[in-house]
C-alpha cells in the first residue's frame, strides 16, 4: 500500500516506510522531525518542471502528463519504492501546500497502476465437460 502525507504532518506508527520525494527539503523542517528512511530527489520532477507548475492548478493535467513521462524515462528512480510497497506500507512524503495538486499524488497513482500491472494474475477456472 502506497499512502502520500505532508512533510509537516507528525508521523504515525501505520506510515511504514516513510520516503520525501521532493528535490528540495521542506522549508522550515529539521532532518531528525520527518523521520525518514530514505529521501528520493530522483523521483521528484525535474527542476524545469517543477518550476512550470508553480503549484498553479490551471497547469495540473498538463502537469501529470509531463510528470508521468519523466517517470517512465526514469524507472530507476521509482521501482524501490515498488519493491518495498510489495513488502510492507509505503508513506510518500511532500511538502506542497496543496494536499490534491502536488506531485506526490501522480506519483502515488502512477506506481498504484504498475502494481496492478505487475501483480500475479489468477487463473480462471474452465468448466469441464463430462
Amino acid at each position: 500500500m502506497i499512502r502520500i502525507k505532508r512533510a509537516y504532518e507528525p508521523s504515525a506508527r501505520g506510515d511504514g516506510r516513510r520516503l520525501l520525494v521532493e528535490r528540495l527539503w521542506p522549508r522550515g523542517m529539521r532532518k531528525e522531525a520527518l523521520l525518514l528512511d530514505a529521501w528520493l530527489k530522483e523521483v521528484a520532477p525535474s527542476t524545469e518542471l517543477r518550476k512550470w507548475f508553480s503549484h498553479r492548478v490551471d497547469r495540473w493535467v498538463e502537469f501529470q502528463r509531463r510528470y508521468r513521462r519523466e517517470l517512465s524515462a526514469h524507472r530507476d528512480a521509482w521501482s524501490p519504492i515498488l519493491e518495498a510497497s510489495r513488502r510492507g506500507p509505503v508513506t510518500l512524503v511532500y511538502s506542497a501546500h496543496d494536499p490534491e495538486h502536488n506531485a506526490a499524488v501522480v506519483l502515488r497513482d502512477y506506481l498504484e497502476r504498475r502494481t496492478l500491472k505487475t501483480a500475479p494474475r489468477r487463473k480462471r477456472a474452465v468448466a469441464r465437460k463430462h
